[in-house]
């Protein structure tokens, strides 16, 4: 919206607009001052309609170490108003709105992320009204994913301008793709970076300022990779997939950036406000359609350590449970409890130095994959 009305008003200071890096400090900007004004009016509203979600742990039985804290950390945090991520979602499409030069970039985006929101706010509706303990069937959940980002896939690769980005397979550390013409292995790898993201986040957010902190640090590396990608003369140079408009995305990471400060404030421990599956869903599935798009779904799988570690926890625990059991006729644990955060809270780690080291992690995983840039 600002951008077109540079482009009517063609003077000084409005010339100021056309620039990518300007606008997207002031999409920053503008996303942490609307979650710090609009935050406590959110909180007091679901609180207000009673929206929170009752903490029911799994696997912690007394005898284990950290169990009886565990149970007790838990309990206290029973009441906190959960769907905060209504915050997050409307904050970043007002600020996109308002900072971004629209492309069909910027509106895939933005489209996907509100889809995923709505259907992470039906899960947590059903959670808080009871209707269902667990919220909506993962089979519908997994489904309504896959048909999103096989939508995604199928737009990019009708495009002229984006079907590089589908066709072709490109890891880090190579200079040129490994897979040339093949828009199926391209597709399905898309469709996996999209689905996979949006539910590792949705794993990892189970502590205080867990998922959306290592979200903050994630975007700040796809703040450089989306501008590299989008920069002719940059892309060239360090080698890396030149996607015209994929500029405008560096917008939408300082958005997201300035939101998840911005709820983060709310969110840091003791939490004033939950993200939710409203949150959570639709924050991994647009890190998942920003590695995509700019044609770097392995640098995600970097970058998202984190995510990546706390999803193959959830993988490994259950899929280790049920060959014991069927092996051996009882189940058994790699992990004290699953996601990975909760196994170090189970060996008596305060949630803040789990939190405090989860960042710590985090933030090696975006120096390695920004490093990637040039050891290829």
């Amino acid at each position: 919206m600002l951008y077109r009305l540079s482009e009517l008003l063609p003077f000084a200071p409005w010339t100021v607009f056309k620039y990518v890096t300007f606008r997207t400090a002031g999409a920053t900007v503008t996303a942490l001052l609307l979650s710090m004004l609009l935050g406590p009016a959110v909180i007091a509203w679901l609180r207000d309609l009673r929206f929170r979600q009752d903490y029911r742990p799994k696997d912690v039985r007394e005898g284990q170490t950290g169990a009886a804290s565990a149970a007790a950390a838990d309990t206290a945090k029973r009441g906190t108003p959960t769907m905060g991520g209504i915050l997050i979602v409307v904050v970043l499409d007002v600020t996109v709105l308002l900072w971004a030069r629209w492309n069909p970039l910027i509106l895939l985006t933005v489209l996907s992320l509100i889809v995923l929101a709505g259907l992470g706010f039906y899960d947590d509706w059903l959670k808080v009204t009871k209707q269902t303990a667990d919220g909506a069937a993962s089979r519908i959940k997994l489904l309504i994913q896959v048909l999103l980002a096989a939508g995604i896939a199928f737009y990019l690769w009708r495009l002229p301008s984006t079907r590089a980005l589908i066709d072709e397979v490109q890891i880090p550390f190579l200079k040129t793709p490994i897979l040339v013409g093949f828009p199926i292995v391209g597709g399905l790898l898309a469709i996996l970076t999209i689905v996979g993201s949006s539910n590792a986040v949705n794993l990892t957010d189970g502590m205080d300022g867990l998922a959306i902190g290592c979200t903050l640090i994630c975007s700040l590396a796809f703040l450089v990779m989306t501008y590299v990608a989008g920069n002719a003369v940059f892309a060239k140079y360090l080698l890396v997939t030149h996607v015209a408009g994929a500029s405008e995305l560096t917008v939408v990471c300082g958005a997201l950036i300035g939101a998840s400060l911005g709820f983060l404030w709310f969110n840091c421990h003791p939490a004033e406000v939950f993200m939710g599956d409203t949150g959570s869903l639709a924050l991994g599935g647009a890190l998942g359609i920003l590695a995509v798009l700019i044609h770097q779904p392995f640098i995600l799988f970097i970058a998202g350590g984190v995510f990546v570690a706390e999803a193959l926890s959830v993988m490994l625990q259950v899929g280790w449970f049920k060959y014991t059991r069927i092996r051996f006729g009882e189940g058994r644990r790699i992990f004290k409890m699953s996601p990975l955060h909760h196994h170090f809270r189970m060996k008596g780690w305060p949630e803040s130095k789990i939190v405090t080291r989860f960042y710590i992690v985090c933030i090696l995983c975006a120096v390695v994959a920004l490093s990637t840039l040039k050891i290829r």
